[in-house]
């Protein structure tokens, strides 16, 4: 008999259960079993469920970052759980935050509060949890820079783990949690925000949206007003248009290969590492090759921004990933530079 919802005490399992609504790409597929997780206390006995030990695991927060090519046949973790704690000490506050609360609700919570820090990264579409797995990161900021430690459980030595900020390996979109697949289900996120920072209104276009909505001494708020316009006018809405965000990350190249493409494009944005590496803009790329807008069948490239793929309608998991692959093998074919997903692909 196939298993209905059914709470177990802190959580509950549903057998061949669809993800349509649970991925902004707007995929059709199936879980074979879907577990929900409401109390993370209750993460290791539903690990220990014989249906779920037996098959493979896919932790899922939004389904904001993630591509599915096929059903999935295991066990996919919603994680659920909310929760907020606050300690104040000082002039840095520290806030524990369950992996389940959504990522923009926190942000506009911590403005609320008079936090300093995240404004740059409102309006990111995800989980709380997911945010250090992929060191999201928006108008020149990453979560990185405040995050104190992330509280997970270690899958291999079934335990909580509580992983300080130097552990976590943080990079470009990279983490620890990234480059282990599969070892830690993140479980509580702990942040060090300060009341007062100086703001960060390098990134292009800033200074000018400031200056439309009339501030002249910006303060976080306002900050954050600033790029809720921005990238309202430059990302399409998953909830009108299925994507994932930016698809492809800033491909990252030595200097002698950034100085050779530099002198054959020197339109080419180009951001000096503090490694000596040099990052590129993909997005420049993508358009250069004529694929902003382009569209083959139900896929296709936005026309607001260069680095976000969309499904215009029914597209599946396998069309998307071909149209990204083709997108990814026409800019080196270009450029003699290979982009790499943002997106887990699945």
């Amino acid at each position: 008999m196939p298993l209905e919802p059914v709470p177990m005490g802190g959580y509950a399992l549903t057998e061949n259960a669809p993800l349509a609504t649970r991925n902004t790409l707007h995929v059709q597929a199936r879980a074979h079993l879907l577990a929900e997780l409401h109390d993370a206390s209750k993460l290791p006995e539903l690990l220990a469920f014989p249906a779920v030990r037996a098959q493979p695991l896919l932790v899922l927060g939004e389904g904001s970052n993630l591509l599915l090519t096929r059903d999935f046949p295991g066990t996919v973790l919603a994680m659920l759980t909310h929760g907020v704690q606050v300690e104040e000490e000082g002039d840095v506050t520290r806030i524990a935050v369950a992996a389940g609360e959504r990522w923009d609700d926190f942000v506009r919570w911590s403005l609320g509060q008079g936090f300093a820090g995240l404004e740059n990264l409102i309006a990111i579409p995800g989980t709380v949890g997911a945010a250090p797995v992929q060191n999201i990161g928006a108008y020149g900021t990453e979560v990185a820079e405040f995050v104190e430690s992330v509280e997970a459980w270690d899958v291999h030595e079934h335990r909580i783990a509580v992983i300080g900020n130097a552990e976590c390996a943080f990079g470009y979109r990279q983490s620890r949690f990234k480059r282990e697949p599969g070892r830690y289900i993140v479980t509580a996120v702990r942040f060090a925000l300060p009341r007062h920072r100086p703001l960060r209104l390098d990134y292009a276009g800033m200074h000018e949206e400031l200056a439309r909505l009339g501030v002249d001494t910006p303060a976080p708020y306002h900050v954050a007003e600033a790029v809720v316009r921005m990238r309202g006018r430059k990302l399409p809405d998953p909830a009108v248009i299925g994507n994932a965000g930016s698809f492809f990350k800033n491909p990252i190249v030595d200097a002698e290969r950034a100085a050779a493409l530099k002198a054959t494009h020197p339109e080419l944005p180009a951001w000096p590492q503090p490694n000596g590496q040099v990052k590129l803009s993909a997005a420049w790329m993508i358009d250069r090759c004529g694929l902003k807008g382009s569209r083959q069948g139900d896929v296709g490239i936005s026309n607001r921004h260069a680095l976000v793929v969309v499904n215009h309608g029914y597209a599946t998991g396998p069309e998307l990933w071909a149209f990204a692959q083709h997108v990814m093998a026409t800019v080196e074919a270009a450029f003699g530079v290979r982009l790499e997903p943002e997106p887990v692909i699945v």
